[in-house]
């Protein structure tokens, strides 16, 4: 099912799953699948390896779940390092094994460039979105990516939301937002947006704090920032005290997006399910 239905009718939960690399990797995403599975998610997501490095293993696991487990199942698009064919190529693999929902975006640089250098087809992922609109026209309902503390790379907020305002100008359908710790950010960014005239849906992005050094690595990597009182919180505690602090953080954080009215959350699983069903049983 098309997620721009599933967002048109309810609030959605959801959760994103990454290739595994290692053989021993995939008993893993099995387990969190089963265990996940319960929780009845509106859809599910694949992630795509930066430069494209997972292509293949992004576009099996994308139908494995589609076939396997009967997700509504997105798949992620990257264009950086990418033309025109192996798009195509792509979207005609998810048209034959009956997926029709993509995320589409520009992609991390690959580890050790320095010098983003887009292809004569994509520059940004606005680019990506106009050409499998053009391609396939309304074959797929398509998402993109929002940044509720603005893009890394961006000069400012206004120039993330009307960069943001292109993507949605070209056809994309909803939006899911990078990680964020602190609701206000979530809220304020709402606000801009919907101020900028972008009425779809805006899905939370959710990756629940629960390790301190993994998640300054991710937040080194995205641009969002971790609260001062959470990250004093945390500093120079066990392993087992940091995830029981992040894991009751989380339970608040989820539980007021949900009572506020957010249109869905998202949660970048990192393909393990402990912390999420622990958060979901919180919460509903």
């Amino acid at each position: 099912m098309k997620i721009s239905e599933i967002l048109k009718d309810k609030r959605s939960v959801s959760f994103e799953f990454f290739p595994p690399k290692k053989q021993e990797s995939e008993q893993v995403l099995f387990e969190t699948i089963k265990k996940l599975r319960r929780y009845n998610p509106e859809f599910v997501s694949v992630t795509y390896g930066a430069g494209g490095s997972t292509t293949e293993k992004t576009l099996e696991w994308t139908k494995r779940m589609k076939e396997d487990h009967d997700y509504s199942v997105m798949m992620h698009f990257t264009c950086i390092g990418a033309d025109a064919a192996v798009i195509d190529s792509a979207t005609q693999s998810l048209k034959e094994s009956r997926v029709d929902n993509i995320l589409a975006l520009r992609g991390d640089i690959p580890a050790g460039t320095t010098e983003f250098k887009p292809t004569k087809d994509f520059q940004y992922a606005a680019d990506l979105v106009r050409y499998i609109r053009k391609t396939t026209g309304d074959h797929f309902s398509i998402g993109v990516a929002g940044y509720p503390e603005k893009h890394p790379e961006a000069g400012s907020m206004a120039e993330d939301i009307d960069n943001l305002k292109r993507k949605v100008d070209e056809g994309a359908d909803f939006i899911i937002t990078q990680l964020f710790f602190d609701n206000f950010y979530f809220y304020n960014y709402l606000d801009k947006v919907r101020k900028a005239g972008i009425n779809i849906p805006v899905v939370a992005g959710i990756m629940p704090l629960v390790n301190l050094s993994q998640a300054v690595k991710f937040t080194d990597m995205c641009g969002a920032s971790i609260p001062k009182p959470l990250l004093e919180k945390m500093e120079d505690k066990s392993l087992k005290d940091q995830f029981e602090i992040g894991l009751d953080y989380a339970v608040k954080q989820c539980g007021g997006l949900w009572e506020s009215g957010a249109e869905g959350l998202h949660f970048y699983t990192l393909n393990k399910h402990g912390v999420t069903e622990e958060i979901l049983k919180r919460i509903f």
